[in-house]
């Protein structure tokens, strides 16, 4: 198969460098450039000594036209409110684009600035832009050129509770979402919270009710249950989340957990029925019975391991997701995504299991 020249934007932050790694190692990716405002002219090994012998490459300044002359596609891996114009000007010379911000997630243009706090200046392309879950959206991003990875807080939370909302079967306002990072997720730029002595041994919730991931979340559930039910998506009620993030102190992984009632009670093993047959043919969702989710265990890996319980007595599913949010929440997903763009199957280049222990 013809190699896929690619480029990475925003390559010296945490989820950039894991784009680097994981499209070093792709049998059909050729890496021809790489870019970073703060480190632009140095090689990246120097940057990143782990992928000394693997990439020769030297970062340099982000010119997005130059960029797309360069390559068949390019990953954006861009702070948020960054990738507007470098995702249109790609577009412009027909790249194909993955775009890991959330500056294309949104689908209406007034929330993205009610929640970023800035004008959507290219909202012309949202109408092009697919959100980048596969296991939602497969058909779509084979066809786009334009992909909305998700959120690594998205990525876990929604797989955690598709399958009930794909079936119309929550009862609505009762979504409560508890999910807990680690401080990768952050990003790599210095900040007072993130310091060693101010993280070590805590664990803080922070922008409680006010996550932008939160209108991410619910427009997905709302699209679930559009295709099942539009008159029970018309109350906005049907989609809403309660959700709060937390940092505690491991470099990478996230722990979701979400709580909800069911319109009609269902058996756990039902309910667990479902979501075997939701995901029988996932290759990177691992539904299991016997195992409860941890991040430990899908370290440095593409899998979302999902579990599903029951609190008989008080009326409550709980349902359990772990991501890597580095790889499944971020450069993984973004691969996977591009994989489907580009007619290789979708697992090409990240069938690796988690790091151990």
């Amino acid at each position: 198969m013809k190699r896929i020249r690619i480029a990475i934007a925003g390559a010296s932050g945490y989820a950039g460098a894991e784009l680097v790694r994981l499209a070093a190692l792709h049998p059909h990716f050729e890496l021809v450039a790489v870019t970073s405002e703060k480190s632009a002219g140095i090689p990246v090994a120097a940057v990143f000594p782990s992928l000394a012998g693997l990439v020769s490459l030297t970062f340099h300044a982000l010119a997005p036209e130059t960029i797309a002359r360069e390559a068949d596609a390019v990953f954006l891996a861009l702070p948020h409110t960054k990738s507007l114009a470098p995702v249109a000007a790609c577009m412009e010379t027909g790249t194909f684009v993955v775009d890991l911000s959330a500056d294309y997630r949104l689908k209406d243009p007034a929330a993205y600035e009610r929640w970023y706090q800035t004008p959507h200046t290219h909202a012309h392309l949202l109408k092009d832009a697919v959100y980048g879950l596969p296991e939602l959206h497969r058909a779509a991003i084979a066809k786009a050129r334009l992909v909305a990875s998700p959120g690594c807080y998205p990525t876990a939370a929604i797989l955690q509770l598709a399958p009930l909302f794909a079936h119309d079967l929550v009862q609505p306002g009762t979504v409560v979402i508890d999910a807990k990072s680690g401080i990768s997720g952050a990003g790599r730029s210095p900040a007072l919270p993130y310091h060693f002595p101010e993280a070590h041994e805590s664990l803080e919730p922070y922008k409680i009710g006010q996550h932008r991931h939160i209108p991410e979340i619910e427009q997905e559930f709302g699209g679930l249950l559009q295709r099942r039910n539009p008159a029970a998506a018309a109350d906005p009620a049907a989609s809403t989340v309660l959700f709060t993030p937390h940092l505690v102190p491991m470099n990478r992984g996230i722990l979701s957990t979400a709580y909800c009632r069911l319109k009609t009670p269902m058996p756990l093993p039902e309910i667990r029925r479902l979501y075997q047959s939701f995901y029988a043919n996932e290759r990177f969702v691992r539904f299991s019975e016997q195992t409860v989710p941890n991040p430990r265990y899908i370290k440095g890996s593409n899998y979302c391991d999902v579990g599903v319980y029951a609190d008989q007595r008080a009326g409550w599913v709980v349902t359990v997701a772990a991501i890597d949010n580095l790889v499944k929440g971020a450069a993984g997903q973004a691969i996977q995504a591009m994989n489907l763009m580009m007619g290789i199957p979708e697992e090409t280049g990240l069938t690796a299991p988690g790091s151990y222990p």
